[in-house]
């Protein structure tokens, strides 16, 4: 059966990663709304604004049906997301990961530079990045910038602090769809 992948549409950055996804060829569905989640099998949640996309996730009720299917199945957080799926008082809290928001500068201070991912050069363009703070043991680190993890797995969940839904390499997104 094939699989239909869902990219959190409330805000933020997600038509990149929609048509990253329909170009390998995968079923895209746009989620707004709690009962999106009921037709797809894995989700992207998309960079943005942190602040925002949780009061727009409680604001239209979704916040707790997120939560649920982030539990059991794959999801990718780009950035904001990343922030979402981190650990926090407001946070859905389902990786073992602490961030410090914005800790690679304002947006004058973002850049492009070359990662190394599955033994492949990949870039990754970071924008008002947030950096992985604290890791915990149960995490695997897949990317580092100057020693910094970027880009980070646990279970059923991937973060990245960066973009990759930015650039054309598909090589994060094809692995997303691989877990």
């Amino acid at each position: 059966m094939a699989q239909k992948v869902g990219v959190l549409a409330i805000q933020g950055g997600y038509q990149k990663h929609s048509d990253m996804l329909k170009s390998l060829g995968v079923e895209i569905k746009l989620v707004k709304f709690a009962n999106d989640f009921d037709s797809i099998d894995r989700l992207v949640i998309p960079g943005g604004e942190s602040t925002t996309l949780l009061n727009l996730l409680n604001k239209h009720q979704i916040f707790d049906k997120l939560h649920s299917f982030c539990s059991n199945n794959p999801v990718f957080g780009t950035c904001a997301g990343s922030i979402v799926l981190s650990k926090g008082e407001s946070y859905l809290s389902l990786i073992d990961l602490e961030v410090e928001r914005n800790a690679y500068g304002c947006q004058l201070d973002s850049f492009v530079t070359d990662l190394s991912f599955n033994n492949k050069n990949i870039v990754g363009v970071f924008i008002r990045a947030p950096k992985f703070v604290v890791v915990g043991n149960q995490v695997d680190i897949l990317s580092k910038y100057e020693n910094s993890p970027v880009l980070l797995r646990q279970a059923n969940i991937l973060v990245s602090s960066f973009h990759p839904e930015l650039t054309q390499d598909t090589a994060i997104h094809e692995y997303f769809l691989s877990m």
